[in-house]
This record gives C-alpha cells, structure tokens and sequence, in this order.
C-alpha cells in the first residue's frame, strides 16, 4: 500500500507502478464520474504490451493501453538479437511500436498510473488517479523491477556496462575484460557460460566463495581467478566501467561485468486479482499466456526468464491472438 505523498509524486512523475490505493484514494475514484468500456485492458505498454495490443486491434477488439513510461531497458543503448531491430536503442524500437500500433482506430494508447484493479461480476474495473475503465477481459504486461545490490556506481551502469545477459550484449563485450558478479552454483553456472564470448574472465563472489572444491578447481583449470573480496564501488563514466574498487582499498580494472539480479514483479495487480505467482516468482501462464484467473491474460518479463525484446513480442502478440480467438468463442 503506497501513502498519499508516495501516491501524488508517483502520479506527477508518470512512474511505471502499480499498487494499491489508499481508502481516501478509493473513495475519490468512487466518486468519479467518466468511465469508459472496452473490450480488452492492457496494462503495461512496452514491447509484449504493444504486441498485444497491435493483435487485438487488427481483430476488431476495442482496446485500452494504459502505460506510465518507465521500461526497465531504459537505460539500455543497444538492443540485440532481434532481427529487423538489431543495434537499435529500446526508445527507438518502442517509439516505432507505438506509432505502428497507433494506426489503428481500434487501440487507444494512454498514458496513466494504475492505483487499483477489481473484477466486479463479469467485467474488470480499472481505476487510474482520474478516471475508471472497465473491459471484459484484461492483459497484465507490467514487466518486473530488478533489486540492484547497494554498491556505489551499480545503478549507474546497470543495463550499459553491468549486464543480465550475454545473448543481448555478449557479442558487443566479445574478449574484453570481464567479470561476473555471483557465488555457488549459480554464479559457477553463469562464470561457465560467459567463457564462450571471453577468456578475461574473473568471478566476483563479493564475500566468502560458496563454491564447491570441484566447482574451484574448474574453474582454475579454465584460468578464471576468483576474488572473494567485497565490491566498495564501481569506477564509471557515464556508466561505462573503469575500475572495480573493493573494501580492502584494492582495485583493479574492468570493463563489462555481468550480474544477474534477483527480481520482484514490478506490479502487484496480479496478486491483488488471484493470478497465481510461480516459485521463482513469474506470473502462472499456459502456452496460450493464460494466467489462473478466467479472463485474465499475462506477457512480457513478468511471466518468463527470457527477457528479450523478441521474446515480449512474441508472448505478446500470442496473447493477443489466443485472447481474440476465447472472446470470439464465447460470442458466437
């Protein structure tokens, strides 16, 4: 639940969130007057949300986008592996999705702060700081939010030189200096996969290593050092690594360092609607990008590990299609 202060400055700032109101917040939404009806809500409008939007669009769907303008790929330059787009930054990729998809009178994109989502009998009502929605069906394409470590500089070079994934930026670090930053399994699985784009390779534990005596001696064959000593901060420029500085006073110098980070769901609609959360955290979804809950549709980041721009349009548009194809079974 958010305060009225966090509540006006998260508005004011368009931030990409979404939690619950508070009572006040309810009774003032309560109290509105303009409401609007479509046929499908998406909530979240990135990649996957734009995917499915563009879909159901081209099915004749009335639908709402409703999106406040924070990608967790915003401080990415360059995106990759996906072709047509390859090298182009994520506003770019974006900015041309949302113009494409503009072209259809069917979807209405809107810029909002989701404070509140309920189904009433057989409809789900939508509730931003100013207006209600309501639709017979919902997609939750709001991402995930990524919990950055309390090193100085991280956040800074999260998504430019401290990295999630070799096979979006990989090829563009290729033989460089590189470190990885994790401990016991996984860091020893990611150390491995990395070896394939690099030899300069160092894995940072940033504590006392939990890897196994097999898992170390691997390792020492594979010449990859292991430094047990605590991150103090990371040395940029503009987020480009210069140096990794350690709590002891030492230093040394880096130039990418890949960190796969643990995740939170960046909103908490699907929670507050039933939709079932996986062990690791995803929301539940078949093949089909159905979640648990009836009329109920989840894309994007939130519901897979594969965090690509090609994988959150394809999971998109697949919703938007299959969710077309359940809405023309019912009416027929």
């Amino acid at each position: 639940m958010i305060t009225r202060r966090e509540f006006v400055m998260q508005c004011g700032a368009t931030l990409s969130a979404f939690a619950l109101p508070t009572r006040s917040l309810l009774k003032t939404a309560n109290n509105m007057v303009k409401q609007e009806k479509f046929d499908v809500i998406i909530i979240g409008g990135s990649y996957s949300g734009l995917a499915a939007g563009m879909a159901l669009g081209r099915s004749l769907r009335q639908v709402l986008i409703l999106d406040s303008g924070q990608p967790c790929n915003r401080q990415t330059p360059h995106s990759h592996n996906f072709l047509t787009q390859d090298g182009k930054s994520p506003m770019e990729i974006s900015t041309l999705a949302r113009q494409q998809v503009n072209a259809y009178s069917t979807v209405r994109q809107h810029d909002a702060f989701v404070i509140n989502a309920q189904q009433v009998r057989d409809e789900f009502v939508i509730t931003t700081a100013t207006e209600i929605f309501r639709a017979k069906k919902l997609i939750l394409a709001t991402g995930i939010k990524d919990i950055l470590p309390a090193i100085d500089g991280f956040s800074e070079c999260w998504g430019i030189t401290v990295l999630h994934c070799p096979y979006c930026h990989g090829y563009e670090i290729r033989h460089q200096n590189t470190g990885v930053l994790g401990n016991g399994d996984k860091g020893y699985e990611f150390v491995s996969l990395i070896s394939n784009w690099t030899t300069k390779l160092t894995l940072f534990t940033n504590g006392v290593s939990t890897l196994s005596a097999e898992q170390q001696s691997k390792l020492s064959q594979k010449s990859i050092s292991i430094i047990q000593t605590e991150i103090e901060k990371l040395e940029h420029i503009n987020g480009h690594l210069q140096r990794i500085h350690f709590k002891d006073g030492s230093s040394m110098e880096i130039q990418a360092i890949y960190a796969p980070r643990p995740f939170e769901q960046h909103s908490n609609l699907a929670s507050i609607l039933g939709c079932e959360i996986t062990d690791d955290g995803y929301i539940k979804t078949d093949l089909m990008q159905k979640t648990t809950v009836p009329g109920i549709y989840a894309c994007g980041d939130n519901v897979t590990r594969n965090r690509t721009v090609a994988n959150a349009v394809a999971t998109g548009t697949t919703a938007g299609m299959m969710l077309n194809k359940e809405m023309t079974v019912e009416e027929f």
